[in-house]
């Protein structure tokens, strides 16, 4: 067996005592679930993840690392890149193995060598790359999946053909037991990076901050060529764009039969952990998932149907507006998600209120909702204490995916939701059920209940995201 590559990180990006690293890592997988959501979604086909030292984007990696922890994929492939610079392509290092100060990481060598079989994937020596794009996920991944093979990659720049050819080559290896990363941090700015296109003032922190979710809403299309654009505009410091590019490449092909959706699943900069905005590196975690990670079970479904029906059954007996939760908690009924809750009386509309952003868990979400349909839609009166015979439905929604391509959009299938100039309008799909509506129809309707013209979202300007729901009557 050749000699294991010992990584040059340890010891400086992270510690180089075991003992020390556990210690470290088990702080930050416990800081992770605690900073956003504990739940884990299963089933994540890719991630994006940040590559700075531990103590900086740590917390940030190790919601993507909770996530490969649940799942335990036998493969990982790593879309890294050489910050030194290489000639264009995609580039696989020659070795077996990675030593980390708690264990080696063993590389599949069988995948590598099919991959070099086809362009445009290349041997290079690896004191040629060596970089902490990579290396810096070692650790993560020794703790996080022990058993799991990695296909390490360093991409370079790519023409949009030869993007394309390597993810066609890279689907061979996207099967069920493999996950794939892409490494990058995102915005670099301050005078270190030459990237300061606003100064330094009391709202820095919320530019930046814009700036990414910009690009972080960018990288929800799955179109590369339009995620590369929106970087152009703003001649952005997004280091791993290749990696990135490349990815949404391969999950464009996967999103045909996958119907895959895009889930922030954390986000910090270094400005928030020092304190200085002079010199400050955005990190962010997004999970890639298929439609069919998010759907419910018979049972959550009938839980949250249960909360909304006590909910609005407790309101019309005693007047009180009160969220009445599941009977039960079950692990989905903490996912955040967007949820609409539809009222009808006598097959009429009677009220509909929801958030299309994943604000808070199911479980929390859906009776609040359902008071606010009852009660706050601006349409309707509030619902009076003796409508006894109102039907309730819930929409669990998927993530937003910003459309880049109207002629993709599904009528029956795809709600939407339309942003334009201040204005914005949403329709959930069932929206479309017994009109015969083309992707046009739907698309003017959608428009029209953003009070603004008909054919708007044609304009440029115009942003329309869709959605997957999961109806429950």
């Amino acid at each position: 067996m050749a000699a294991a590559h010992v990584t040059p990180f340890s010891g400086s990006w992270y510690p180089g005592e075991p003992q020390r690293l556990n210690d470290l890592l088990d702080r930050l997988f416990s800081t992770s679930a605690q900073r956003r959501s504990a739940y884990v979604l299963k089933g994540g086909r890719a991630f994006v993840v940040p590559h700075a030292g531990l103590v900086y984007s740590g917390n940030v990696a190790a919601a993507v690392y909770r996530h490969l922890q649940a799942d335990q994929p036998e493969r990982v492939v790593i879309l890294g890149f050489p910050h030194r610079g290489a000639p264009p392509g995609v580039y696989v290092p020659q070795l077996d193995r990675y030593r980390t100060p708690i264990g080696d990481v063993s590389v599949d060598r069988e995948a590598c060598e099919r991959l070099v079989e086809r362009g445009p994937f290349a041997w290079r020596r690896e004191d040629q790359l060596c970089d902490h794009s990579v290396e810096i996920q070692l650790p993560f991944l020794r703790r996080a999946v022990p058993e799991a093979r990695i296909v390490p990659l360093y991409v370079s720049s790519l023409s949009r053909e030869e993007r394309q050819q390597a993810a066609q080559t890279l689907l061979e290896l996207a099967d069920s037991s493999t996950v794939f990363l892409a490494s990058s941090d995102f915005t670099h700015y301050g005078a270190a990076f030459a990237y300061q296109p606003f100064p330094v003032d009391r709202l820095t922190s919320e530019r930046i901050r814009r700036l990414d979710f910009k690009f972080i809403e960018a990288a929800s299309s799955l179109d590369p060529e339009f995620f590369i654009r929106e970087l152009r505009k703003e001649s952005a410091t997004v280091c791993g764009r290749e990696p990135i590019a490349l990815l949404l490449e391969l999950l464009r092909q996967l999103d045909v039969t996958d119907d895959v959706f895009q889930r922030t699943l954390d986000y910090e900069t270094s400005g928030d952990i020092t304190g200085d905005w002079s010199h400050c590196v955005s990190y962010a975690a997004l999970g890639y998932f298929p439609w069919k990670a998010f759907l419910l079970s018979e049972e959550d479904q009938q839980l949250l149907l249960e909360s909304a029906r006590k909910t609005l059954e407790h309101y019309q007996a005693t007047g009180k507006a009160e969220p009445i939760p599941p009977s039960r908690m079950t692990e989905a009924l903490h996912r955040p998600a967007g949820v609409f809750v539809t009222l009808h009386r006598h097959g009429q509309l009677r009220g509909c209120i929801g958030r299309c952003e994943p604000e808070m868990p199911l479980a929390e979400l859906v009776p609040r909702m359902t008071l606010a349909a009852a009660l706050e839609d601006p349409r309707f009166a509030p619902v009076g204490r003796d409508e006894t015979d109102l039907e309730l439905e819930i929409s669990v929604l998927s993530p937003l995916k910003l459309l880049t391509d109207l002629s993709r959009f599904r009528v029956g299938v795809d709600g939407a939701l339309l942003r334009t100039n201040g204005h914005s309008g949403l329709l959930l799909p069932q929206v479309a059920e017994g009109r015969k509506w083309a992707a046009e129809d739907f698309l003017r309707a959608l428009a029209t209940k953003a009070g603004v013209s008909p054919d708007v979202y044609r304009d440029g300007n115009t942003r329309v995201y869709v959605f997957r729901a999961q109806i429950i009557r």
